[in-house]
């Protein structure tokens, strides 16, 4: 993740750089904003079921805070890096004001393989890194939210956490809890949703039916797993599917409902093993090769690069993880005539229904899960009809067309609230 080659970074802030100069933002903007306002590294210690101590090092990113509170999730993963997380911070700035919602954005992480450790020592973990970090967060000032092998009970321990320190129960804290202590109805199922419906959108726009797509999804996750289901229930045949096991390929269908269960029951938790008829087996890179009309990274960052984009033979890419793709490919795909769904767009859904939840924890006032998703659909369609009219205005990429908006937005933000003191 934070090679030279595919340094997340450097390449969102190659992302920035091209924005701010179709923009033309003064260059003082530019310095503020092509960098994190704040940055926490925390080095822990956290007690083990052997009654040994291990010591860990997390990160908290505050990218921009010129539209509200920081929003963005924390992850668990033994390649987090401190570029990686500013520029997922990066990234969550621009989601947020593409999408409109009152956010800056920011992001963590924590150094760690949690299949290492076990539910104990997790939960000690969390709650450490949670009171290291305490000095940042709250419901008006940075509002973390699950993301990569992180889950609803980790925001269910940070919440608690603090909830302890401050001596009453402070909701607003996270979002994407469970719903029994906060949580709303649809958030599970929030970002899966979104990339389904800019997967509806595209389909629209071009006059393809949705249900003879063919599509494949790196990524078998609440990201991955939820857009694999919601598409094969509208008819896709579902050629290729990727998690941390590798690839499964069927040129007749996978079976997304079978292939869930089984990743989902004891003692697989992942696709490992699973078999079903003329299914072929490749590696989870070679999952974005496969034959397909629609393809859906929804893993790592830096998956599609200038070594793979040729092979890739998708009409659209869109993009279910963070920062997929690299300028490179963009350039490649771009050349080729291959759509490609920016992340800020098409995976926006979770920080909009964690939006949602932020709102109605402050209100203590809830919305039943149809409510929730007429709401998400109205959002991100909305947004997704305003990039692709730029795009077609400007003659211009949808990424480069998402983040002119986003970028503006931000920087006009900026400059009406002037410089402190």
């Amino acid at each position: 993740m934070g090679s030279e080659s595919g340094n997340a970074y450097h390449i969102a802030q190659q992302q920035f750089d091209l924005a701010a100069e179709w923009l033309q933002l003064p260059e003082a903007q530019r310095a503020v904003l092509r960098e994190p306002q704040r940055e926490l590294t925390v080095r822990f210690p956290v007690k083990l079921d052997h009654g040994g101590v291990r010591l860990f090092t997390g990160y908290r990113v505050q990218h921009s805070l010129a539209r509200g509170p920081a929003k963005g999730g924390i992850r668990y993963h033994p390649a987090v890096d401190l570029d990686e997380v500013r520029a997922l911070a990066m990234w969550m700035t621009w989601k947020c004001a593409l999408m409109n919602l009152p956010y800056g954005g920011a992001k963590g992480g924590v150094v760690v393989d949690p299949a290492q450790l076990s539910s104990d020592e997790l939960e000690r973990l969390t709650r450490r890194f949670t009171s290291e970090v305490s000095l940042l967060i709250g419901p008006e000032r940075d509002i973390p939210a699950p993301d990569v092998n992180t889950s609803a009970q980790t925001m269910a321990w940070m919440m608690d956490t603090i909830s302890m320190q401050r001596g009453h129960t402070v909701n607003a804290i996270v979002t994407g809890k469970p719903v029994a202590v906060g949580g709303s109805l649809g958030r599970s199922d929030a970002t899966g949703r979104g990339v389904w419906l800019m997967a509806r959108e595209w389909a629209r726009r071009t006059g393809r039916a949705l249900g003879e797509c063919r599509v494949a999804v790196q990524g078998f996750g609440n990201v991955g797993g939820g857009a694999a289901r919601l598409l094969a229930a509208s008819g896709c045949r579902m050629v290729g599917i990727a998690d941390v096991s590798g690839g499964y390929r069927c040129r007749t269908g996978l079976d997304i409902a079978t292939m869930q269960a089984y990743a989902a029951s004891a003692p697989h938790r992942t696709l490992a093993g699973y078999i079903q008829p003329d299914i072929e087996r490749c590696s989870a890179a070679e999952i974005l090769e496969t034959p397909c009309d629609i393809l859906i990274p929804a893993a790592l960052e830096h998956q599609l690069t200038d070594a793979n984009a040729d092979r890739i033979s998708a009409a659209v890419i869109i993009e279910g993880a963070n920062g997929p793709t690299t300028p490179e490919a963009d350039r490649a795909l771009a050349a080729r005539g291959v759509t490609v769904i920016p992340d800020i767009l098409a995976n926006a859904g979770g920080v909009i229904v964690s939006y949602f939840e932020w709102v109605q924890g402050l209100q203590s006032f809830f919305w039943s899960e149809a409510e929730v998703n007429q709401r998400l659909e109205q959002i991100m369609v909305a947004a997704g009809e305003t990039v692709y009219n730029l795009a077609i205005a400007r003659g211009i990429t949808w990424r480069l067309a998402a983040y002119l908006i986003a970028v503006r937005r931000v920087a006009d933000a900026l400059a009406i609230r002037g410089i402190y003191p």
